[in-house]
Formats: structure tokens, sequence, C-alpha cells
């Protein structure tokens, strides 16, 4: 085929870009509609073995380009990103789908359908696995965390990480495209949605499966965020009012009934080891406390973290944030190690940002965890998907997790990705008290890791040995 597209089938170019721009920007972001997002892929997939491939390629960089767009003020207004890296964020994705669309070209004009199929999922994962692999925010971006409110599709994390998840989401609308190829092999497009329906059927039968668990105990947790003033110093006014403020909020979360309380990360500043007002509550009151701190007490390290007070210890347990936000947080020295509090049940301390990282879930499975506790601080808008990426590690790695973010979201959620109970801290002072069920959980993916992120490494390369054979000449 030429490489010039044809008037004629211009308007479908044109129709097809414009349709699967409009369900990425819907289906993407930081509040997508977890439906759409498997419809995105869609049109331009359609589209691809009927164009040259250069305008293949052109259609699926615009229309992810243009969906993508939904993420420009939020990265160039509110993070106050260079521009150089807001561009980046928004055109390696899309080409990466660019990428996608040209490899399923192929495959599918060579008559390797379900190759085909397979191709989109398979090269879009394996470059969202290696990007993790070295990039300093972690899995942020990954297609997975659209179908946070999907709860049986989720599940399957719990085998597979949010690889699997990724891979579903876009085998579907490429096995449907293929469908509606009628120049490829029909017994090829028969197997290709034949085996798609196949694992989403699986993947949703276990999603369900997995949610009917019950829950072996619970714990009633408060969460409380109190917006302003940002990081004062714990010894002066501000401090001072900002501690009785905090102190009064837990009195209150205590007579509700609850056994631990969490306040958003570096809430106070100090340089002392512990905080008597707060430890005196945590014993007053048979209360754990959680308090972000920004602890300036060693004069080689400034850290990021929390202080856990127990009623029945003197001085808090503490951990250091280990995944520090490049630019925002250069002050500060990372952490290496988990930390878990004694007693039932089996808690957890971690801080924000180390809720996008992967090793953070793994570590605290293999410690045992039933419930992690999570000071945060979000961008305001991106409340929703910050903390869904914090619950997915819970899906992961197999516990529940009540996270207490500033300017964001105060979430309950079990080791299921339930969320128990929420509350927005966006744009004022927020609090939250609710029973958080608790589970013996030990999954698949703590256990053996990334293992399909690498098959899925194996079956792309296998993928493009077969597209570079020498291409079958069809009518």
């Amino acid at each position: 085929m030429a490489s010039r597209l044809d008037r004629h089938a211009l308007p479908a170019w044109l129709a097809a870009t414009a349709l699967s721009a409009l369900v990425w920007w819907f289906g993407s972001g930081l509040h997508p509609r977890w439906w759409l997002t498997w419809l995105a892929p869609l049109p331009v997939l359609w589209l691809a073995p009927r164009v040259p491939a250069r305008w293949a390629a052109l259609a699926a960089f615009v229309a992810y380009a243009v969906g993508g767009m939904n993420l420009w003020d939020y990265l160039h207004g509110v993070i106050g990103l260079p521009l150089q890296f807001d561009i980046y964020s928004i055109a390696a994705p899309a080409l990466v789908f660019a990428l996608c669309a040209l490899l399923y070209r192929r495959l599918l004009r060579s008559g390797h359908v379900v190759s085909a199929a397979l191709a989109v999922p398979a090269l879009w994962v394996a470059i969202e696995y290696l990007n993790n692999l070295g990039s300093p925010h972690g899995t942020w971006g990954s297609i997975a965390y659209s179908q946070m409110d999907a709860l049986p599709v989720i599940q399957i994390a719990a085998v597979t990480g949010i690889w699997g998840i990724g891979f579903l989401v876009l085998l579907l609308p490429a096995a449907l495209a293929a469908r509606l190829t009628p120049t490829a092999p029909r017994r090829g497009r028969t197997m290709a949605v034949g085996i798609t329906v196949l694992l989403v059927a699986a993947a949703c039968g276990y999603g369900i499966w997995r949610l009917a668990a019950a829950a072996t105990g619970s714990l009633r947790i408060g969460l409380v965020s109190l917006e302003k003033p940002i990081r004062p110093v714990l010894d002066s006014t501000a401090g001072q009012a900002l501690e009785t403020r905090y102190a009064e909020a837990i009195g209150q979360l205590a007579a509700a009934g609850a056994k631990a309380v969490v306040i958003p990360e570096t809430s106070f500043a100090t340089n002392a080891d512990t905080v008597p007002a707060f430890a005196a509550l945590a014993q007053q009151d048979g209360l754990i406390l959680d308090i972000g701190i920004d602890g300036r007490n060693d004069p080689h390290a400034e850290r990021n973290m929390v202080m856990a007070f127990q009623p029945s210890a003197s001085a808090p347990v503490t951990y250091f944030k280990h995944h520090l936000i490049p630019g925002f947080e250069h002050q500060y020295t990372p952490g290496e190690r988990y930390t878990m509090l004694d007693g039932s049940p089996r808690t957890g301390l971690a801080i924000c940002k180390d809720m996008d990282f992967h090793d953070t879930g793994q570590g605290y499975a293999m410690l045992g965890a039933q419930l992690l506790l999570v000071p945060a601080w979000d961008f305001g808008v991106d409340g929703w998907l910050h903390s869904r990426m914090a619950i997915m590690r819970g899906v992961e790695s197999g516990f529940a997790i009540a996270r207490a973010a500033r300017s964001g979201r105060l979430t309950l959620s079990d080791d299921r990705g339930r969320v128990l109970a929420e509350a927005s801290s966006e744009r004022h002072d927020t609090t939250l008290v609710g029973n958080l069920p608790l589970r013996e959980t030990r999954t698949l993916y703590s256990r053996w890791g990334d293992w399909f992120a690498w098959l899925d490494l194996v079956l792309l390369v296998a993928l493009l040995f077969a597209a570079c054979l020498p291409m079958r000449r069809r009518a």
C-alpha cells in the first residue's frame, strides 16, 4: 500500500483518531471512568490495518496525546513541572501507543491474528514495567490504576501485580479490533476473541470469588487532617496551637471508639525525639497514634518520618520515608528499613510516595503485615488517584490500609481494595472514623513478585521475532 493516505480513507482516519482521543480523555487521568479505558484503543486499532503504517502510527500518537492533555493543568499548573517534562509525560506514552499500533498492524496483516491481539498489551506492559524499574515515580501513570473502581477486575493484582490488569485492559480492544478486520483469517479472529473472553472471564470470576472471602477481625481507626498551618515547628506558638487542635480531634476520635489514629505527613517539625503530648494521649486513651513529622533531631540527616506512639511504650517507634519526591524533598535523607509495631494486628508504617512502589508492599508482605498506617500529602486534585495507587499495594500484597492525606483523601481500605470509608481533605479540615476489616492474607504476587511482567517480556520477544518474518501477502 502506498504511504499516502487515500482521500477516501481520510474521513475514517479523522473519525477514528478523534473518537479514540475523546475516550482516552475520559478513560485516563486523575478521575478515569474505568469502562472507557477498555474502549479507548479500539478505534485506532480498527483503523491500523486499513491505512498506511505511518498514518496508523500518527493516529495512535495523536489520539493518545490529545487524550493525555487531560493531565496538562495538573502537571504544569498544579505540580509546576518544567515544560519539557510536561511534554515528555504526555508524548512518551503516546509514542508507546503508536508503537503498539504498528506492531499490531504488522502482525495482523501478516495473518498472525492471535499474535496481533497479544502484541498490544505485551508491548505496553513491557514498557510500563521497564519504566517502573528506573523511574523515581515508581508505578505512577500505569493504566492499571484506571480500574480501581472495578473491584472484580483489580483482584487479579493479587496474582500478577498491576501488570496483569494492564494486559487485560488492552487485550480486549485489540482482540475486538482484529475480529472487525474481515481480511484477517477467520480462524485466527475466532481464536483471538475466544482466548480473550476466556482470560477476562477467568480474571473476573477469580475476582468475584476473592471478594466473597470473610474478614477474620476488624479495627476501628480514626483519620484527621487539619490544613493550616503547614509544618510548623512544634515548640513555636503556631506549632503549639496546632498540637492542641490535633489533641482535641484525637480525643473526639477516641471517644468515637478509634483504637488507632493517623494524621498527615510532616504535620509538625521538631528536633526532639518524642512529642510528650501525643505520648500522653496514646497512654490515656489506649491508642496507637501515627504522626507525620519533619524530623530534625539528627544534625547530619533531616528526615521525613513517622512517630508512632503506643499505649504501652514510653518512646515512639519511628519510620523514615524511603521514596522521596525529586525536587520537592531534596532536604531529606531516605530511610532503608521497614517498621512493624508490636502486638496485634500486625501493623506496618509507610509514608505517602512509598506506596507508589511495589517494594513497599512486598517488604511488608514478607513481614506478615495485616495493616499499614500511612500519613500522606497530596496535591489536591490528585487525591483520588494517589489514594488508589496506595490501595492497590494492599490488593497486591494482602493488607488493609489507613491513609490520612493533607490536601487529598482520607481512606480506609481493606486488602481487597474496598474503600470502607473516605473523606476529602482537599480544601478543609477533615476527620473520619470507621471499622476496617482485617484478614490473614498471603498473595501469590507477594511471594513470586513480578513473574507476570517477566513472562510478558518473553512473550514480547517472541512477537517481535514473528513480526520480523517476511510478511505474507494477503488479498
